[in-house]
Parts: structure tokens; C-alpha cells; sequence
């Protein structure tokens, strides 16, 4: 998201239009429907997420405790066993499937 001038991509009227409602204050003008973008979608951080919760699960199959991956992944406890449950949930979905 990048920050723009009014009064230099809109015309007079519409920048007036705008005035009446905020004068001076920053606003956010969101992307149309059918151009937004899911979160992680262009910096990658959802890949990467993904990606870690997998070795997350896999680390505890191994035998590797929910403390000992808190500290490692620099995570909470619950958000360990959160993931553990959620991956876990995921793999059950796969075999049921297959």
C-alpha cells in the first residue's frame, strides 16, 4: 500500500467531495472486490507459515515436546499444540480421502 496525493490523481470536485467528510486526515481506500488479495498472497508469508507448521508436526511425531519446539520456533506452548492439532486434523483429511 502506498500513499498517494489526493490532488494529484483526482479531479477538483471529487477532491472537495472528499474535504467535506475528512479535511487533512489520511484515509484508506480498500481495492475493489474481485482485486483483493488474500493475506501472505504476495510477500509469501503464508508458504512459509504453511511450511512451518508442517515441520512443527513432524518434529512432534519425532518425539520432540511442546516446550522444546516453543522455544525453538519462538512460540507459545498452546500455539504449538494448536498447530500440532491443526496439522494433525489435516493428515487425518488426507488419508480419508485417499
Amino acid at each position: 500500500m502506498g500513499y498517494r496525493k489526493a490532488d494529484a490523481i483526482l479531479p477538483p470536485e471529487v477532491v472537495a467531495l472528499i474535504q467535506q467528510y475528512v479535511d487533512g486526515e489520511y484515509i484508506y481506500i480498500p481495492r475493489r472486490e474481485g482485486k483483493r488479495r488474500s493475506w501472505g498472497e504476495t510477500t509469501g508469508c503464508r508458504r512459509e507459515t504453511r511450511e512451518r507448521n508442517r515441520l512443527i508436526y513432524l518434529e512432534h511425531c519425532s518425539g520432540a515436546g511442546t516446550e522444546e519446539l516453543a522455544e525453538k520456533y519462538f512460540l507459545s506452548s498452546k500455539s504449538i499444540q494448536r498447530i500440532v492439532t491443526e496439522e494433525k486434523r489435516k493428515m487425518q483429511k488426507r488419508t480419508d480421502t485417499a
